[in-house]
């Protein structure tokens, strides 16, 4: 709190002049800490991963991107319903791979949004003049978009789920299902979200982080299938395994097509075997480590 005491001085000719001698005063309120400081960033980072809090506009793409990704999976649902199935058209960990490419745009869309802007309006010392440090800031937006990530994969996830119980498919099965493609998705977006707030962090402009992120995610993605097909027609179908390795996409269907139960999207569906998934396992967590690691020591430079 401040306490004005003015002091008035001679007057000149062009009126009254007044020095205000402002004292302040320490705060004495409560002081919540960096753990407080910490959790309001990543909520806030998450509620503008959808555009909450924002303007209007603001809102549009990403909700667009969630009805997208929602609406395959609720016809699925009517479909396996009115027909009296008896099992989905699509299994639960198959269903981000099908819909990659909005999951990317997603990402490409998200990931500058929460990062970029920072570094262009230059508020990241800002931050970092509050009870919070470097490491803070990269696990609050981190976790941020790999929690929004994980509502926009998980969602239609739950709609095939609930469907599958109201049409009377068997529980026990549909369960396990679920929860195996739960485990994928939170790998993804754990990986997606490192991977996207990396490339985004390089540039302060916003199109340039859109496009950069699309490029790594769609062309990595394009590259490894045409060499897997490649390998195929060429009969080298012990070489499609390990191709997968150089995409993040591929990755994920490599972990759950060995360890998931889930058929695989590589071409002729050679997945990998146990051995070439314990590779796939570490490379995962790998790049998400190195993501963090990259993050971290990037954010040291921006705060000095």
């Amino acid at each position: 709190m401040a306490t004005e005491q003015p002091l008035r001085t001679p007057a000149t000719g062009s009126g009254d002049t007044r020095i205000h001698n402002i004292g302040y005063r320490s705060y004495d309120g409560p002081r919540l800490g960096r753990s407080y400081a910490r959790l309001s960033l990543y909520s806030q980072s998450l509620r503008g991963a959808y555009g909450l809090g924002r303007s209007v506009k603001s809102k549009v793409l990403p909700m667009l991107l969630f009805v997208v990704m929602c609406v395959p999976a609720a016809i699925m649902v009517a479909v396996a319903v009115a027909t009296k199935a008896k099992d989905l058209p699509v299994d639960y960990t198959r269903y981000a791979i099908i819909m990659q490419a909005v999951i990317s745009l997603y990402v490409a869309s998200q990931a500058p949004q929460s990062v970029s802007r920072d570094l262009r309006f230059k508020t990241v010392p800002l931050y970092f003049s509050r009870p919070i440090e470097t490491a803070d800031y990269v696990r609050a937006k981190f976790a941020a978009l790999a929690s929004a990530l994980f509502i926009l994969t998980a969602a239609p996830l739950l709609v095939l789920y609930i469907g599958a119980l109201l049409a009377k498919l068997d529980f026990t099965d549909q369960t396990k299902g679920f929860a195996q493609g739960l485990v994928s998705v939170a790998l993804l977006s754990l990986l997606f979200a490192g991977i996207g707030l990396v490339v985004a962090s390089v540039t302060p402009r916003r199109g340039f982080g859109i496009a950069a992120v699309i490029a790594v995610l769609t062309i990595s993605y394009g590259a490894v299938s045409t060499l897997q097909a490649i390998a195929e027609v060429q009969s080298g179908s012990d070489a499609i395994a390990w191709i997968g390795l150089f995409s993040p996409i591929t990755l994920i269907d490599g972990v759950q097509s060995a360890f998931l139960g889930a058929s695989s999207a590589f071409p002729g569906g050679v997945g990998p075997g146990n051995g070439e998934g314990v590779v796939y396992v570490l490379l995962s967590l790998g790049l998400i480590a190195a993501s963090y690691g990259l993050l971290v020591r990037r954010y040291k430079k921006v705060g000095m």
